[in-house]
């Protein structure tokens, strides 16, 4: 399947099962584009690691071998966002993994995970979240009224999130230092 951004470049998606061999063959160099507390805890064997946050094409052109490039992230999101980027700066070709890290584990392939690694960032997000809403209600309930405002935020803010596709919760969760792991 290829999606064609102009003329002369196009963003490719590739199906898992035809990852998988093109990864048994050693023919293509995966990137992971998810972020570093991410990669730690799960990836796909032999995915190098290229935070869509710190993206820069030509420090991935230098770092990786003249073999084609595959992109992946989570559900495949991300690593769209990263094509576009790479077609921006000269690349004419991308590939990335259709539903990502998701429909490779759907598929029943295996990855290589970390279980001593930091949690989720999505569910620490769930966490602080429903923490907060849940202690403005209480507060709300039984002390003063004025503490359902924190509720109101916390929920304004995920609807935010839902939309934008930026969850400033997750931004500022990542940056504590549990979730500092250095690029793998």
């Amino acid at each position: 399947m290829s999606q064609t951004v102009n003329k002369n470049q196009a963003i490719n998606t590739i199906d898992p099962a035809t990852l998988k061999q093109l990864i048994d063959s050693k023919t293509i160099t995966l990137i992971d584009v998810r972020e570093p507390v991410e990669y730690a805890r799960e990836r796909i064997v032999g995915a190098k690691l290229f935070p869509l946050s710190q993206f820069d094409p030509n420090e991935l052109q230098q770092e990786t071998t003249n073999k084609p490039l595959i992109l992946y992230c989570q559900s495949s999101n991300r690593s769209y966002q990263a094509a576009q980027k790479l077609l921006a700066s000269g690349y004419t070709e991308i590939t990335h993994l259709e539903g990502g890290l998701n429909a490779w584990k759907q598929q029943g392939y295996a990855t290589q995970i970390n279980k001593n690694a930091p949690i989720p960032i999505m569910r620490q997000v769930q966490i602080v979240a429903g923490s907060l809403v849940f202690t403005g209600t209480i507060l709300g309930a039984f002390i003063s009224p004025w503490f359902l405002i924190l509720s109101g935020f916390v929920g304004a803010g995920l609807m935010f999130a839902g939309i934008s596709g930026t969850c400033m919760m997750a931004n500022l969760l990542i940056k504590l230092p549990y979730n500092q792991i250095n690029n793998q």
